[in-house]
């Protein structure tokens, strides 16, 4: 595909004005190498898992909009310039996104900014149903994080859930919820995968399927109760965790949340589940720049794949849900980190 064909179809993409990016190096006085090693710098710093390699050709390039920036340019630009999505021209706002956080330099002293990031991330919790205490559990995450060097937690332990479909952004949202409280977590993919891929293949079956009869019946009931094992664990301790995974037949089960909730209980820990709301267009994206084996047949059966997936789900119990359409959430998450490693709390 020639250069050409790459900007006239990153030129459709719907409210996007790449214009802005520029507008914002100059703002901050910075050349194109400048904003290139700045660019570097801020997405090791926020933990991405992909450093943008940020030449110079490719900043002027999403600047003149010739190349439409992937999901870790655009956390790195939004982490460097200390702006949303909408603010840096990437896409329109969503009805009702707030666009207006920004975040000065900080001095060397403490001057609040780091708990403003924070708090305008957890506030990305919502209440999914009307029973549902978002803000129970915003203060028990403060709490933890205010904590966690001082000692001491005036809450019961606390199950989190994180749910979601594939490349909703639950992983990278969960990881934010474990740096802030120091509260382990147990991540479904990484916990059960050798076991996994070496069950199917003992099976006959292929080592990356996670969409045939073969996986469905026979490997993935295994697959979480090892994780949820593995969270009985620490439950016994007394010890907060958080847990992601898709959850999608666990949270529509209510006869499974029950049995969860119930048994979490009886140990003096509540159980507090998160669902993760993402776009089809979103979710495709992540899904294609993780390149992960697992999700090879939903890239090549995209179609097919979609059709299963219902964006309305929402799990059966009370629970709290996180608006991460267009990676809004994940991208107050990723400055919030920033924030909160200039003020070693």
């Amino acid at each position: 595909m020639t250069t050409a064909e790459v900007g006239s179809m990153a030129r459709v993409r719907l409210g996007w004005r790449p214009e802005k990016l520029r507008q914002q190096r100059e703002a901050h006085g910075l050349t194109l190498e400048d904003a290139g090693e700045r660019l570097r710098l801020v997405a090791e710093q926020a933990g991405l898992k992909n450093i943008p390699a940020a030449h110079p050709q490719t900043i002027w390039q999403h600047e003149q909009g010739e190349i439409y920036p992937g999901p870790d340019y655009r956390r790195a630009y939004c982490a460097l310039y200390r702006a949303t999505d909408p603010q840096l021209g990437f896409r329109n706002p969503l009805p009702g996104e707030d666009t207006a956080f920004a975040l000065t330099p900080m001095s060397s002293t403490n001057n609040g900014t780091h708990v403003l990031a924070v708090e305008r991330a957890l506030h990305r919790i919502a209440p999914g149903t009307a029973d549902a205490d978002s803000m129970s559990l915003q203060q028990r995450i403060m709490d933890a994080w205010r904590r966690r060097h001082t000692g001491g937690d005036p809450h019961r332990p606390s199950i989190v859930l994180v749910g979601g479909f594939a490349g909703s952004g639950k992983t990278e949202f969960a990881r934010f919820l474990t740096q802030l409280t120091g509260w382990p977590l147990l991540d479904k993919d990484p916990l059960t995968r050798p076991l996994v891929e070496r069950l199917l293949v003992s099976l006959g079956g292929d080592p990356n399927d996670r969409h045939t009869d073969l996986y469905r019946n026979e490997v993935r009931a295994l697959e979480y109760d090892c994780l949820m094992q593995a969270a009985y664990a620490n439950v016994a301790c007394g010890i907060s965790t958080v847990l992601t995974a898709p959850f999608i037949a666990e949270m529509a089960d209510e006869a499974w949340m029950t049995r969860l909730i119930n048994r979490c209980r009886a140990q003096g820990v509540d159980v507090s589940p998160i669902w993760v709301c993402c776009d089809a267009e979103s979710m495709r994206e992540y899904i294609g720049f993780r390149s992960a084996a697992r999700d090879a047949w939903k890239l090549a059966n995209w179609n097919d794949y979609i059709a299963t997936v219902d964006t309305g789900l929402r799990p059966v119990v009370p629970h709290l849900v996180v608006d991460n359409r267009m990676g809004a959430a994940i991208s107050l998450a990723d400055q919030a980190r920033l924030a909160l490693a200039e003020v070693r709390v």
